[in-house]
């Protein structure tokens, strides 16, 4: 991956690639799960309580990688090994692989798959019947032959075991391959000389089965996962204009009848409601959208829009902010840690931060809170039905009453009492003949 970061815990529409993995897992029924982490433990509390990590001591390949794991394995029920790398692989798709393994009486399962393209996969090698004989790598050079890296079908890197069959044979797996690692595949042909049945399974999609190898691998799967996220909101009733421009993570959720435009990014946990529009060129991370709501080309961070409001266009939503039922954020507004109240507007061309506005109240374009002092932010508490002029600065913290007004270029310092009117601006003074005076003194330079 040439990263800093594990593979596994690349990202994939909102997820890493091991808690795609999991997710399938838990879904499947699994009862116990265990991943191998490397002696860092950098997974170490990312994965969930239910997941006990157990430590590989060396990079000595997947049957080693198993073999760290064989104390913590439950005897008596099929154990199942997926690949933190093939993120994909559904919880239907696992149960379907121990309903085979549990009919054939199956010491081992192995789940393959056919492609066009097999490059980087482990080949499998059938014999003469179609049972299946042996799994060859194919990382690097000499591991295979020229006539097994003709074969399409792959050995996908999951399996459900026997415990007690993959107990005895791991010891046995060698490292006598050209990476000198030992290979959980070199254990098959181990069990099935010790009298034990081995069954391939080929997976009729074949995308549940792809790993990740480098960052064109994790492309690729990027947009299978995105198809699968955006048909899965197609069937339940959203209205996806454009699926190839909009980008949804895996645990946005979004309500019957709303309409994502093109250019629109989903992101996190973020929740739509019913009925609402969100985009053209629109953003929100880890937002909560109410029904019949309007966010139109703007960016929402960690923020709640209650139903009826609307957003935009090009506002910019920063965490902590409310916006309340009926309310309008308009063109060119910043909020940050904000609360709107219930229809009131802050129509254009405003930072409001730190502050409270009441129901029904109306800012003024051009509207700023002072919030910041140079050390602390202050509130700003805007009263029911506030008119504020355009073009006013409020020097937090203050206060403004109820039906209270503000004129329009005022500097506001001082609360405003209810139903009056705030002016705090110099008054103007007019200088007769300014123009020609000035003119006559450049002449005068001269």
């Amino acid at each position: 991956m040439r990263s800093r970061t594990p593979k596994v815990l690349h990202d994939l529409c909102g997820r890493s690639l091991i808690e795609w993995t999991l997710l399938a897992a838990r879904e499947a029924g699994c009862t116990k799960l265990i991943v191998v982490d490397a002696p860092a433990r950098p997974l170490d509390g990312l994965l969930g309580d239910d997941v006990e990590l157990v430590v590989q001591p060396q990079a000595d390949g997947t049957a080693g990688a198993v073999a760290a794991a064989i104390d913590a394995l439950p005897q008596g029920q099929p154990v199942v090994i997926l690949s933190g790398d093939v993120p994909l692989i559904s919880a239907e798709t696992i149960g379907e692989l121990v309903a085979v393994h549990l009919d054939t009486g199956a010491a081992v399962t192995v789940a393959t798959a056919l492609l066009d393209d097999p490059t980087g996969y482990g080949r499998v090698v059938r014999g003469a019947e179609g049972t299946l004989e042996k799994i060859v790598e194919t990382k690097t050079d000499g591991d295979a032959t020229a006539e097994e890296l003709l074969i399409s079908e792959v050995n996908s890197g999951v399996y459900v075991f026997d415990p007690a069959a993959l107990t005895a044979a791991l010891p046995e797996v060698g490292s006598d391959n050209s990476q000198g690692e030992r290979y959980l595949p070199a254990v098959i042909p181990l069990i099935a000389a010790a009298g034990g049945t081995v069954t391939a399974h080929v997976v009729d999609d074949p995308s549940m089965l792809l790993g990740v190898n480098d960052r064109v691998d994790l492309a690729e799967l990027r947009d299978l996962a995105q198809m699968q996220i955006i048909e899965a909101h197609l069937l339940g009733g959203v209205d996806i204009v454009a699926p190839a421009s909009t980008q949804i993570d895996a645990n946005v959720e979004i309500g019957a009848d709303s309409v994502i435009e093109p250019f629109t990014v989903l992101s996190g946990d973020t929740k739509i409601g019913e009925r609402s529009t969100i985009g053209p060129d629109s953003t929100l991370i880890d937002a909560t959208i109410g029904d019949g709501v309007t966010v139109l080309r703007s960016h929402l961070t960690e923020c709640e829009v209650r139903s009826g409001a609307s957003i935009g266009p090009f506002s910019h939503l920063r965490p902590g902010s409310l916006v309340r039922d009926r309310a309008k954020v308009g063109a060119f507004v910043e909020l940050k840690n904000a609360d709107i109240g219930e229809a009131a507007k802050v129509p254009h061309l405003s930072y409001v931060g730190d502050a409270e506005l009441g129901a029904e109240a109306n800012l003024g374009a051009g509207t700023i809170t002072a919030n910041y002092d140079g050390v602390n932010k202050h509130r700003t508490v805007f009263g029911k039905r506030v008119h504020g002029g355009v073009h006013v600065s409020y020097i937090a913290p203050v206060e403004v009453g109820d039906d209270s007004w503000t004129a329009a270029g005022s500097v506001i310092t001082e609360a405003v009492p209810p139903g009056s009117l705030a002016i705090g601006r110099e008054r103007q003074e007019n200088k007769d003949g300014y123009d020609a005076r000035r003119k006559s003194d450049v002449e005068d330079k001269k």
